[in-house]
């Protein structure tokens, strides 16, 4: 070997992360260090932590190697309860394997990782996705996706021109009676679809407008990031309030909506395309730091004539209606009229959906295979656009004639300019 060969490679050994050495040896059932995916997760509040943390502990062809929020306190805690959780798979004593940082650009600086896990607030979702995609890193992204069209357009384009993976967080994909109820309505066994209701989960009022000292140990300029400069005050970052502030969301139009929406474009098989008309009320708050939508009563039309019922409930629903029955998908279950199609099958000649049991390790699975996850970017867009739409034509309180081919507003220039949100410098898409 060349002395300059030789230079290289301990120089590159000695960079070489602690997943594939010493760290990652002794993992039960775990495969060799070299054919682990390695992850990082930034945004470890509620849902990256307990939610997409939690469910990647648990298969063994990946390894979780750093955390990233701007609460010290929860990168940290959650890297701890990773390196505990391989200490107990592996027998150790201790055991060292994963980092913590604050600035995520840090964490999408390092070569060794491969894909990471985005759960931060849903202004910061576009944002970091694209600067995951340029670095080089497949990205699993939390439900709703972007503050706007045009982020969620960027975003495509970004995924699409770099190659990577991505896995949009709606995992009712990944639940098998989603997958058959919505088996049952593309193989036509409800008969033509005339109508579709579609119930989300009503928003919240109030939030204390108050300013308070940021904590410490809270980075709070990096967590507004893109997001207008205003006064720290816990119901902004802590709990639910940033699900219900318009600087930060579209509330839960978007935040839940994303879910039985999803369902719907899966079950219609549009998920390329979407409703080409919109109209909508719905009740804004005009008190409080709470100013996204909270009840909501949305009408939008398919140019096939399909119809689009969107409005709050308390239940998580997509019920297709048909000339011959109904289907009715939630989380928690599957319904339909006439009753005996659910002891149906799904025959070998009929439409097959894209099968996942398991949400995360599809995600795995395409990062091996580089083909599409069950709810890839197109999907992911064209869906969340039915969220943006809809809030477009209630905040208007005007039709909004859509083309879904250019994915442009027609005859209402007032109405196209909320296709795009200002971001604040020096942050961009």
């Amino acid at each position: 070997m060349r002395r300059r060969d030789f230079l290289s490679f301990v120089t590159t050994a000695a960079a070489a992360p602690a997943v594939i050495g010493t760290a990652a040896r002794g993992l039960r059932g775990a495969p060799p260090p070299s054919d682990r995916i390695t992850l990082g997760f930034i945004g470890v509040g509620v849902r990256g932590g307990d939610g997409l943390i939690n469910q990647f502990l648990k298969l063994a062809d990946c390894q979780c190697v750093a955390t990233c929020d701007p609460f010290k306190g929860r990168r940290e805690a959650w890297a701890k309860r990773i390196d505990a959780a391989y200490a107990e798979r592996s027998g150790a004593d201790s055991y060292r394997s994963c980092d913590a940082y604050d600035d995520f650009r840090e964490l999408l600086q390092r070569q060794d990782i491969d894909a990471v896990g985005i759960a931060t607030p849903d202004h910061w979702h576009v944002p970091i996705a694209m600067a995951a995609a340029a670095a080089g890193k497949d990205v699993y992204v939390e439900k709703p996706l972007g503050l706007s069209v045009n982020q969620n357009r960027a975003l495509r384009a970004a995924v699409n021109r770099t190659r990577r993976v991505f896995q949009y967080g709606t995992q009712q994909r990944s639940m098998k009676h989603v997958r058959f109820g919505c088996e049952l309505v593309r193989n036509g066994r409800i008969g033509k679809i005339h109508t579709v209701e579609v119930l989300a989960p009503c928003g919240q009022s109030g939030g204390a407008t108050e300013p308070m000292p940021v904590p410490a140990g809270f980075d709070y300029d990096l967590w507004l990031g893109p997001a207008p400069v205003k006064p720290y005050n816990q119901d902004r970052c802590i709990g639910s309030g940033r699900y219900f502030i318009y600087d930060y969301s579209l509330g839960f139009v978007a935040g839940w909506g994303a879910h039985p929406l999803d369902v719907l474009q899966w079950g219609l098989g549009t998920d390329e395309t979407g409703p080409v008309e919109y109209q909508g009320v719905g009740s804004i708050p005009r008190e409080g730091l709470f100013d996204t939508i909270t009840r909501w009563t949305v009408r939008a039309k398919y140019s096939s004539g399909v119809v689009l019922d969107f409005f709050d409930d308390h239940k998580n629903l997509t019920k297709f209606i048909g000339t011959e029955g109904w289907v009715a998908i939630s989380r928690e279950g599957i319904d339909a009229e006439p009753a005996s199609l659910l002891k149906s099958e799904i025959g070998p000649g009929d439409v097959h959906l894209h099968e996942s049991d398991n949400h995360c390790q599809d995600f795995l699975n395409s990062i091996r295979s580089r083909k599409p996850t069950v709810n890839p970017i197109e999907s992911a867009v064209r869906s969340d656009t039915i969220s943006q739409l809809s809030d477009i034509a209630i905040r208007t309180g005007r039709k909004i004639q859509w083309d879904p081919e250019k994915e442009q507003i027609a005859g209402d220039n007032e109405a196209a300019k909320m296709l795009d949100r200002p971001m604040r410098p020096p942050w961009h898409i």
